[in-house]
């Protein structure tokens, strides 16, 4: 059984899209941007953007790149999903920000 952390939420988060990862045959960059999809989709919360734009920059996926993912879904989604998960991303980075901010102190 593995040891419990301070974070057992996050750690379960983390090893489910490992595992998505490893499961899917999409290359990683792709599986990334079609989970972004996926998120403006559901009109997921800032902290799920968080978590898997973090993910996403580690196999390469930059800005350029997820507003590609928006352009391209926006006529499926609509104008209001598209604007939300702006604002959501938004919110996302200045979470980042606070956190990164918080491990300097």
């Amino acid at each position: 059984m593995p040891q419990p952390t301070e974070t057992p939420v996050l750690d379960l988060l983390a090893t489910m899209t490992a595992s998505s990862l490893e499961a899917s045959e999409l290359d990683p960059k792709t599986l990334m941007q079609v989970r972004i999809a996926a998120l403006v989709a559901v009109d997921a919360p800032p902290a799920s953007y968080l978590m898997n734009l973090g993910a996403a920059s580690e196999l390469g996926v930059d800005a350029d790149a997820v507003r590609s993912v928006l352009a391209a879904i926006a006529p499926i989604v609509g104008t209001a999903r598209t604007v939300a998960a702006l604002g959501n991303i938004a919110r996302a980075l200045g979470l980042a920000l606070e956190l990164a901010e918080d491990d300097a102190s």
